[in-house]
């Protein structure tokens, strides 16, 4: 045989091996594709009812959907591409998870959605939540001042009180930058956040951003409120316990009551103050994401936010709470060390004439 020809054969042979084994590979794609599949997802609002709704949400139905009405500018998907979810699913899986804390997998399992599904969801639900804040959580002004003064008259017999102040940390894991600043006074990494209310433990201020090294008397002072009650000063006082400053507008126990009359002030200062620290404990009730976070400071802050957000909505609209989910949160530590110098001329003339006029 000619050289010529050895070379056809020869080429002959490999084109028909390469066409035999795109074959072979091709039937192996198609023998191997497997359709997408999607899990089927959980319909809360028809298996659920409204009592049911309370205990895994902690909203109803009715409450649920003004949630999604008030979200769905936010929310709302251009398109349906890809099985996306719609608003209302993405508010469940944003309830859930604030009312459990759980990890992502477990929310996500029980929503039927996948774990990195329930990630983006919480982060986009909390953020647009925290957009609303300053819809939601505003100072009491005119005509409501006088209603927060009657609400704590009646809690504590405490005159002229339009709101009440504290700190509560809410714990988080270690931060990967600055790590030592969120480091608390009880060893613990957390975010620091200011709660002021109102007698019906509705926030009307809050600070969500300061790590949980900085006292509670400094998030005061580098705050917009401090800055505006100093300058236009209210008609009424705010209480707050002895880490904070004594100001005019703001009043703190005395630290020993040396007349019947400073006693009985400290007895109703305590009955109206109170309002705040119940107040602590519902919001973590409420939200148990709140009792530790698993999430860096900044998507932390969003969430706290979401929730002091939520919290309000659902006092105003009267959302029930189980009976174990109004206990007070435990006081603070009493030896912290105040930030400002106690007793300034000021704020002490104004508790000692609150003490001559009313105890």
């Amino acid at each position: 045989m000619c050289r010529g020809g050895e070379n056809i054969i020869k080429h002959t042979v490999w084109v028909s091996f390469i066409s035999r084994s795109f074959c072979l590979a091709a039937d192996c794609d198609l023998q191997g594709y497997r359709q997408r599949v999607y899990v089927e997802r959980t319909k809360p609002l028809e298996q659920y009812t409204t009592e049911e709704l309370y205990v895994r949400f902690r909203f109803g139905r009715a409450d649920i959907e003004y949630l999604v009405n008030l979200l769905r500018p936010k929310l709302q998907h251009r398109t349906q591409r890809s099985h996306g979810l719609s608003v209302e699913e993405q508010i469940l899986i944003a309830l859930r998870f604030y009312a459990c804390g759980t990890f992502y997998q477990v929310v996500g399992d029980y929503m039927g959605v996948v774990k990195s599904a329930v990630c983006d969801v919480v982060r986009d639900v909390s953020i647009a939540l925290a957009s609303l804040a300053n819809e939601f959580v505003s100072f009491p002004k005119d005509n409501q001042i006088a209603q927060a003064k009657r609400s704590f008259f009646l809690l504590g017999n405490m005159p002229n009180t339009i709101g009440a102040i504290d700190c509560t940390h809410v714990h988080i894991q270690a931060p990967r930058e600055n790590e030592w600043e969120f480091i608390n006074r009880k060893g613990r990494h957390s975010i620091n956040v200011q709660l002021v209310c109102d007698a019906d433990l509705i926030i009307t201020n809050c600070i969500v951003k300061w790590p949980g090294s900085v006292h509670d008397a400094r998030i005061l002072r580098g705050s917009a409120l401090y800055r505006n009650l100093q300058t236009n000063r209210p008609d009424g006082i705010i209480l707050g316990d002895s880490a904070y400053p004594l100001l005019p507008w703001l009043m703190t126990p005395f630290l020993t009551a040396n007349t019947p009359a400073q006693a009985r002030f400290n007895t109703a200062h305590c009955r109206a103050r109170c309002a705040i620290e119940r107040l602590n404990g519902v919001l973590k009730r409420r939200f148990a994401c709140l009792n530790y976070l698993r999430a860096e400071p900044q998507k932390a802050c969003n969430i706290t936010l979401a929730c002091i957000v939520l919290n309000n909505i659902a006092t105003k609209r009267n959302v029930p709470l189980c009976a174990d989910n109004d206990a007070p949160e435990p006081l603070g530590d009493p030896n912290q060390p105040p930030a400002f110098c106690q007793n300034e001329q000021t704020g002490r003339a104004t508790r000692d004439a609150i003490v001559r006029h009313y105890f």
